[in-house]
């Protein structure tokens, strides 16, 4: 009989461990529903006050007889191109390697060229002559 009240309490620890788990199981679940619909509530805003914005003024446009625009993000592709072209990992200094301190004025580039190509100094075919 010494054995059986010792089983009662053992089977009455894991019934509480159980009950304990499951109150955190749902605790976490709870969090992570509310984490979730507040993520869901604020895009959906986000996304009607962005809608309303732009019903405003598509109405406005048509109350004053303008056309209505669309909202666009104007970008060139040549911009980004012309940037890395003009970076110093392309340049013709970067290519060569090192400049000696002495060379450094001569061979040093200003970021934008300014008229001058580079390599220019190399090309021996061509007469210089003044840009007007």
């Amino acid at each position: 009989m010494a054995g059986r009240p010792a089983a009662r309490t053992l089977n009455r620890r894991f019934r509480l461990n159980d009950f304990v788990a499951g109150i955190a199981r749902l605790l976490m679940w709870l969090i992570a529903t509310a984490a979730g619909l507040v993520l869901f509530a604020s895009l959906l805003l986000a996304t009607l006050v962005l809608a309303a914005a732009w019903g405003l003024r598509a109405g406005w446009a048509r109350l004053t007889g303008r056309p209505v625009n669309p909202w666009v993000m104007r970008m060139d592709p040549r911009t980004g191109f012309g940037t890395v072209f003009r970076s110093a990992r392309w340049s013709a200094t970067a290519r060569s390697g090192p400049v000696a301190p002495d060379e450094a004025g001569s061979a040093a580039a200003p970021s934008r060229r300014g008229g001058v190509l580079p390599g220019a100094q190399e090309v021996t075919d061509v007469e210089a002559r003044q840009v007007r």
